[in-house]
């Protein structure tokens, strides 16, 4: 279940993506992207004013923050993070965390592909990284957590 390898499978910052539902298969309305992310890792805190989020773990444990509330998924469960509200979330343990994220309306992956096009780090290249979000209509609002 781990795996998650394959020509269509994007890279930035250690963690793995790939679009299993994309926009041009839903006219906009909605996307799925496959995310593996290592132990650890996780974003800065954000805010997505064009989507929402909904995290579907399919193996390992997250800490989701959202709006000063922190909250644990594991696998098997959903964490939802609606558009408009600052929020991020942390792998938990010592093993990554696999999980489908389903963006409502669709079209945010597009930010994923110029992450590992670019190889763009983080602090290094923050105005990079923010320019392609402020496109994608993400702001970031804070460190990630534990950071």
């Amino acid at each position: 279940m781990q795996e998650l390898s394959g020509p269509d499978v994007m890279e930035w910052l250690g963690v793995r993506y790939r679009v299993i539902l994309p926009v041009s298969e839903t006219a906009g309305a909605v996307s799925i992207v496959d995310s593996l992310s290592p132990a650890g890792s996780g974003p800065p805190r954000h805010v997505h004013e064009r989507e929402d989020e909904t995290f579907i773990l399919m193996s390992g444990a997250c800490e989701f923050w959202l709006e000063g509330q922190s909250f644990t998924k594991k696998a098997g469960e959903t964490a939802f993070m609606p558009r408009g509200r600052e929020h991020t979330f942390r792998v938990l343990g010592d093993e990554p965390c696999r999980h489908f994220v389903i963006l409502s309306p669709g079209g945010f992956e597009a930010f994923f592909a110029d992450m590992a096009k670019g190889r763009f780090r983080i602090p290094q290249d923050m105005d990079q990284i923010a320019a392609s979000a402020a496109r994608r209509g993400l702001r970031f609002t804070g460190p990630p957590l534990g950071g």
